[in-house]
């Protein structure tokens, strides 16, 4: 079993969690998403100094290998579209008609002049002939004149087989894009997006929330978001929240009827105050849903005993009676 089920007959100590037994390169890992090709587990995440996309596998969700970078160098458009950007942020992985669909973020840190891009390969293994990334341009962009900030996408298909793109950090919080099935861009680049959460504050005070992913369970679709900052090594206050809609539009409610778009939501992770945790900070949460049928959270979180460094995390699903999430980390 990955996660603990309580106490043993004899023995009064639970057994130890997945992220209790995860092993290898875990270190540093931001914003992560995990998907599953073959017998292998591939996360993917953000990239650091020039490493764009960083990269792990592993055969059994436990022991963790990096691998190289996905890219060394920004596509030209994206240098043109967000001047001063050197990095890749945030991606989202999901397989789409026959190829793997990378989404990604560029941008500079505090601003909303940023953009979303686009890569596809048929195969997330760089050893076959014919893995190979081709660039398919801008998705969709965000300019200080904008209310939102194109960054941290995250690709979702509906019930109904339409596709959206769900992205945002800060600004006027989480929107949603309908999404082109055949391109992977934007329906309508002139359709004014969906709000599916945010964080009401007093004029000029910010407004931390990001990192949207959407997944689908039952009747609801479920919404989770971090709330707070991150970014700050062991002293961030980054937390996940979750809330839930009949609709992929949303409204998104927390458990006890909180809205997202008013700030609400369920707290799904959260670091223990006590200063002995370990890890800190917790959030930019992604989802596998394994061939098994168990489900998985990936997420980063801040290591005290590796300097604050974001290392990465993974939890099992279970769900309780009343439909909702919890993470058994």
């Amino acid at each position: 079993m990955f996660a603990a089920q309580g106490a043993v007959a004899g023995n009064a100590e639970a057994a130890p969690t997945l992220n209790e037994r995860l092993t290898g390169d875990l270190v540093p890992t931001h914003d992560p998403v995990i998907a599953r090709e073959g017998d292998t587990y591939r996360v993917f995440s953000t990239g650091h100094d020039t490493r764009l996309i960083e990269t792990r596998s592993s055969s059994d969700l436990i022991h963790w290998v990096a691998g190289e970078p996905l890219f060394r160098a920004l596509p030209q458009w994206a240098k043109t579209a967000v001047p001063g950007a050197e990095g890749m942020w945030a991606p989202d992985i999901a397989f789409v008609n026959g190829r793997w669909r990378l989404y990604y973020s560029v941008s500079t840190f505090g601003s909303n002049r940023s953009a979303i891009g686009l890569f596809t390969s048929p195969t997330l293994d760089p050893k076959t002939g014919d893995y190979g990334w081709r660039d398919e341009g801008l998705v969709v962009r965000s300019s200080p004149d904008s209310d939102f900030n194109a960054i941290d996408p995250n690709f979702v298909i509906d019930r109904e087989g339409r596709h959206w793109l769900a992205l945002g950090s800060f600004w006027t919080g989480i929107k949603l894009f309908p999404v082109d099935p055949a391109t992977g861009k934007l329906l309508d680049p002139a359709q004014k997006p969906y709000s599916l959460a945010k964080r009401p504050v007093p004029q000029g005070a910010p407004d931390p929330i990001e990192a949207p992913f959407i997944v689908s369970h039952g009747e609801y679709y479920y919404l989770f978001a971090s709330y707070d900052y991150c970014c700050k090594g062991v002293n961030s206050t980054y937390y996940a929240v979750v809330g839930r809609s009949r609709e992929i539009t949303g409204p998104y409610l927390g458990k006890d009827g909180s809205a997202m778009l008013e700030g609400g939501g369920t707290v799904f992770l959260r670091a223990d105050l006590n200063e002995r945790q370990r890890f800190r900070g917790p959030g930019h949460t992604g989802w596998l849903k394994d061939a098994d049928g168990r489900e998985y959270v990936v997420y980063h979180a801040y290591d005290r005993e590796k300097q604050g460094a974001p290392a990465l995390r993974i939890a099992p699903i279970h769900w309780t009676a009343d439909g909702w999430p919890v993470a058994d980390y």
